[in-house]
């Protein structure tokens, strides 16, 4: 095992969260810190992958994560109207049979569930903080936070987001994410099928994912040229818009937002974007995790899982190797491929989306990859 006495984790996303519940078990001493005073993330829904679900299994949190979600081993495959033309079943990773295929939480409810158990995991967590310089040398890192407290540790692991501060720090030269040319529109509304379910239309599609026993999250994706900032005020008659050819029970929903009758209406809207760091994913005793190195478009369900995946790919060469510069460059080696692919399969369907490109590709695409990923890491 690396000889690591004191980590730093900055970022208590999932991706953060997951790794230091990891090595808190290994016995590690943990201390994370989060910008965000109240450690509550924005968002409607989140869709959970069976490969994602198997990880949560290892993480130790997803009997919670399925208790206060909604799960399915199916889809409804319908016309814009909600008629369904096919049900696909959604086969779980191997070694999580007894999972189902997929599943849907609040991401406010993921991250309660999360939090608890970085608590409970005994990490050491300060809110409403980030680091204000990192300086290291062979046998450690300095690190002065933005409350003026400073901290010696012997490994710090920069979780903080497409956005990455840390990044910045290592990666001065990175020139940032890619715009993907869609926008990602998600709201939150009553449960009407046990399966997840798609509406095709002619020129657009949207979908429908459980997230609760009573609730699912809408979401549909639209071209954009541009990621120009839209006023959270025109979200509720964009969305609309967008909804402008679906009948049935997403009818009646755009109907609802354009007559008023749906009065505090939870939708989100971002742009997409996208990178992958080639690597290497660390320098010296800092090393990045998540979509601070590798940012994905939602296509595949899988940014949050490929973020929880290296929180297990991480700790478990931390713990099976002497050297912490082998266990950091062997963690990069063992995950690179598999977030280069969900990376890769992920911006590859977006492209087919925008396009309208051939269908058969588009699911070519898809299948491979979701194959691809149900085998263990």
């Amino acid at each position: 095992m690396a000889q690591i006495g004191r980590t730093l984790v900055i970022g208590g996303g999932i991706g953060g969260m997951c790794a230091a519940i990891l090595l808190r078990r290994q016995g590690i001493a943990v201390d994370l810190v989060e910008t965000n005073p109240q450690w509550a993330p924005d968002g409607a829904g989140i869709t959970i992958s069976g490969p994602t679900l198997r990880s949560l299994r290892d993480v130790g949190v997803v009997d919670e994560v399925l208790r206060h979600g909604g799960w399915w081993n199916a889809i409804d495959v319908c016309d814009r109207d909600g008629n369904i033309d096919v049900t696909v079943p959604v086969v779980p990773a191997i070694g999580a049979e007894d999972l189902p295929g997929g599943a849907g939480i609040m991401r406010s409810a993921l991250a309660g569930i999360l939090g608890k158990a970085t608590r409970n995991a005994g990490v050491n967590i300060r809110l409403g903080l980030s680091f204000e310089q990192l300086d290291q040398d062979e046998s450690g890192v300095d690190v002065l936070f933005t409350d003026g407290s400073a901290s010696r540790f012997d490994l710090v692991i920069g979780a903080d987001g497409i956005h990455s501060a840390v990044r910045r720090h290592m990666m001065p030269d990175f020139t940032g994410s890619r715009f993907t040319g869609q926008g990602s529109w998600r709201a939150v509304m009553p449960r009407y099928r046990r399966n997840s379910t798609i509406y095709m239309g002619e020129t657009a599609k949207a979908g429908m994912n459980p997230i609760s026993e009573t609730e699912c999250y809408l979401f549909v994706l639209d071209r954009r040229d541009n990621m120009n900032f839209i006023e959270p005020a025109h979200w509720q008659k964009e969305l609309a818009r967008l909804l402008a050819e679906f009948g049935g029970v997403v009818g009646q929903f755009r109907d609802g937002l354009l007559d008023g009758s749906i009065r505090h209406p939870r939708i989100l809207y971002r742009p997409l974007s996208s990178h992958l760091i080639a690597g290497p994913w660390h320098r010296g005793r800092i090393a990045l995790l998540g979509d601070a190195v590798h940012a994905t478009t939602p296509h595949l369900a899988s940014g949050a899982g490929i973020a929880i995946e290296g929180a297990l790919v991480l700790a478990e060469e931390l713990e099976r190797r002497p050297s912490l510069e082998d266990a950091l460059a062997a963690y990069a080696d063992r995950h690179r491929d598999r977030a280069s692919l969900v990376v890769d399969a992920s911006c590859r369907l977006g492209e087919l989306e925008r396009e309208r490109g051939p269908r058969d590709e588009y699911t070519r695409v898809m299948v491979e990859a979701q194959q691809a990923l149900r085998a263990p890491m």
